[in-house]
């Protein structure tokens, strides 16, 4: 109680006046739940600091598996903050020098992926997964993997290492529901009338980087350039009615497969 105590402490802070009695009601009817905005915070940080070991699905470390609740040593959340402020001696848990609020917030999101994560590679196939990556969904058309594909859209070597299995399904069937920065496409319309558009790198004082379509690399002079935007929309197209639900199974089985190692 003293965590959380802290935790609402600073959530208060954070959010103005009219908005904190809504929050008191809802921690005094919700005293066994955690508020989005610790989730949130706390989804933050895991993926910075735990999912090296742990996997974004939870699942990296033997006889620990968060998206099932399944905790080797811990049988509450006060034991799991101990363990993410103290880490467990003689194991590969090191401390990680938390405070105990912001281990509560890492708390807040272990036990959202319980709640969110049901398992939606249930009988996926890896193998088949693949045959329509590199096929009949023509994934390689935008996107890497080792050294295939193209990169039009964001590198898929390792992204089984990055992302949870429930993420990679909700960007197969509705990729605009999130749009990283990273990922993100520009588009430039130039002072002579043309449209270029594609993944945005990167833009200094004087020039613009993206991809195109084409994979090929682009540097535009800003001098030359009338207006351009960050599109928050993507241009990856949903795969909710191109493939069967046993496929969309198999194709998330096989992008969570993929750790970046041969």
């Amino acid at each position: 109680m003293r965590v959380r105590t802290f935790v609402a402490t600073v959530i208060l802070a954070a959010i103005g006046p009219a908005e904190t009695g809504h929050f008191l009601r809802a921690a005094g009817a919700q005293q066994n739940r955690y508020l989005p905005a610790e989730v949130e915070a706390g989804g933050r940080v895991y993926t910075s600091t735990c999912t090296g070991c742990h996997g974004p699905d939870g699942d990296g470390v033997g006889g620990i598996n968060f998206s099932q609740g399944k905790f080797r040593r811990a049988a509450s959340d006060d034991d799991l903050i101990r363990i993410v402020v103290r880490g467990i001696p003689n194991t590969p848990m090191p401390p990680t020098g938390m405070s105990e609020g912001q281990a509560a917030t890492v708390v807040a999101y272990l036990r959202s992926l319980t709640a969110s994560s049901a398992d939606v590679a249930a009988g996926g196939d890896a193998a088949r997964g693949r045959s329509l990556v590199e096929g009949r969904g023509q994934c390689l058309t935008c996107h890497a993997i080792g050294i295939n594909g193209l990169h039009a859209g964001p590198a898929l070597t390792d992204i089984g290492a990055q992302r949870r299995s429930v993420d990679l399904m909700r960007s197969l069937v509705d990729p605009a529901a999130e749009v990283r920065p990273e990922n993100r496409t520009i588009r430039v319309v130039m002072k002579d009338g043309r449209t270029l558009s594609g993944r945005f790198l990167n833009q200094d004082t004087f020039t613009i980087q993206l991809i195109d379509a084409t994979d090929k690399m682009l540097s535009i002079d800003k001098a030359a350039v009338r207006e351009s935007s960050i599109l928050t929309t993507s241009p990856m197209p949903s795969f909710k009615d191109k493939l069967a639900p046993q496929e969309l199974a198999d194709v998330v089985t096989y992008l969570s497969s993929l750790k970046g190692r041969p």
